[in-house]
């Protein structure tokens, strides 16, 4: 029998088309043998800083021999109408643009299904026209999918802006949600950004599955919500496919690093690593705030500072340590703590024996390289949907102990409250931090076990999802096949 061959369309940017690119592998490398070709349909980016990432990603991926295939789409004229800071809705608008290409590339390349980004809801139809089945891809967890499913219907019921609303949200399958934990692009139901989400909430429920990067047992009361209708009453969600965790499990290891060398010279578990993802940065006030807080704590740590990121860019630059830090705290910890002013490769920080905790940004790729390895956290979101993570890792999973952050002062957080809390991770006095590092040791397992061969929960999903890939439609329920 003929392998289909299934398209994948990743958003533009190179954290989506990486995340996309793995679940691709692992779609090709399932079983004895691959079942399917991986065609991803790469999206030119609107910035060269951005075009110049994806390009180098492709590249890397081209020459591994891998077999995935790549196909790249004509360039479109991005909607530079967009007001700045509507980034969702700039994402949005510029997967629509890419329909009629897509539509193209279904029909040139013979394609049995199309898996696209949760940012390109908007070219579901399309492929539809020419007869192939579709499944979004979810980059995130299910609690944003939950709340995204519950947001046509959460506009007419909460009676104001989020942003304005001192109550709680209702999310079936998390612990009722204050709405300071809602997304901040979701603040302002007038917001093009706003509207786009609602837009791609009801969108999922055309598809003909929904892909997600998480584990069943990870969030087993939010995906029994989707999968029984709670989240859209009256309707039947898509079939759901928790194939997570999608990481890069087999990146080399870059222990010529310093920062690595230095943690071998530490006990077990008595370093908090400190790291806000790829765009997180801060300058003198915060950094002076996260130096007293961690001198205080007494705890050994090692901190990827970043600064100020250049003109016309995302990305955080290597950070000058003399401008940020208070004077003297190098030298004052310099017997228990490093701080590292550029990239740090995280994945085997996370990785290594000597680290007992995580304070992070709650990007989800992050959070999942920390569960991965059986790491509490101390949540620090910055951007995206990184509060509601924040709240899930605290309230849900309980492998979090709680950070206040003054989200009115740009996320700022005191002192005393960073070293509070890093007492609360580290002390090994501390019932919450006991409790955190139990649930982390817990998900370890939970992780771990779900990709197993023999009877973990993604690998099952990911062979019911090839199995209605190959017969052209979609599967029974998450919920059914749980039971």
């Amino acid at each position: 029998m003929a392998r289909a061959n299934v398209l994948l369309l990743p958003e533009a940017g190179s954290g989506h088309l990486m995340s996309l690119i793995e679940a691709g592998k692992r779609l090709l490398t399932h079983g004895e043998g691959p079942a399917v070709t991986v065609t991803v349909l790469v999206v030119r980016p609107a910035t060269s800083e951005s075009a110049a990432e994806v390009d180098a990603h492709v590249r890397r991926v081209e020459a591994s021999g891998l077999g995935v295939r790549f196909h790249r789409l004509p360039a479109v004229e991005p909607p530079m109408d967009c007001v700045a800071g509507n980034v969702q809705e700039f994402k949005s608008r510029y997967m629509q643009l890419q329909a009629p290409h897509v539509k193209a590339a279904a029909a040139e390349l013979g394609a049995a299904a199309l898996v696209v980004d949760f940012f390109a809801t908007g070219v579901l139809d399309v492929a539809r026209e020419v007869g192939v089945s579709t499944y979004v891809y979810f980059t995130s967890t299910a609690a944003l999918l939950a709340l995204m499913l519950r947001l046509p219907a959460l506009e007419e019921e909460v009676p104001v802006d989020f942003e304005e609303f001192d109550g709680t949200v209702d999310v079936p399958g998390l612990p009722l949600v204050p709405a300071g934990s809602i997304p901040a692009f979701m603040g302002r139901k007038e917001s093009p950004n706003f509207k786009w989400f609602v837009y791609h909430g009801r969108r999922f429920m055309d598809a003909d599955g929904i892909i997600i990067n998480t584990v069943a047992e990870l969030e087993p009361g939010l995906l029994a919500a989707i999968a029984d209708g709670r989240c859209v009453p009256g309707r039947q969600a898509p079939p759901l496919y928790p194939i997570g965790p999608v990481l890069d499990l087999e990146a080399k290891p870059s222990s010529n690093v310093h920062c690595v060398r230095w943690l071998d010279a530490q006990p077990p578990a008595s370093v908090l690593f400190l790291c806000f993802g790829s765009m997180g940065w801060f300058d003198a006030a915060k950094a002076h705030e996260v130096a007293a807080g961690l001198e205080r704590s007494g705890h050994r740590f090692l901190w990827a500072l970043r600064g100020l990121p250049a003109a016309g860019s995302v990305h955080p630059t290597e950070a000058n340590l003399d401008e940020l830090l208070p004077e003297g705290f190098l030298e004052r910890t310099k017997e228990r703590g490093l701080v590292w002013p550029t990239w740090a490769p995280q994945k085997e920080i996370l990785a290594h024996a000597a680290i007992g905790g995580f304070v992070t940004h709650c990007g989800w790729n992050s959070t999942l390289e920390s569960l991965w390895n059986g790491v509490p956290l101390v949540p620090w979101p910055l951007y995206a949907e990184q509060r509601l993570n924040a709240f899930e890792l605290v309230r849900d999973m309980g492998v979090a102990v709680p950070l206040k952050v003054d989200r009115k002062r740009d996320n700022f957080v005191e002192a005393a409250e960073l070293e509070r809390a890093v007492r609360s991770l580290m002390d090994d006095a501390s019932e919450e931090g006991r409790k955190a590092r139990e649930k982390a040791a817990e998900m370890k397992a939970v992780c771990r076990n779900a990709v197993a061969a023999d009877g973990g929960s993604s690998y099952a999903a990911l062979q019911r999802l090839l199995g209605a890939i190959r017969r052209g439609a979609p599967c029974s329920s998450f919920s059914t096949m749980t039971q």
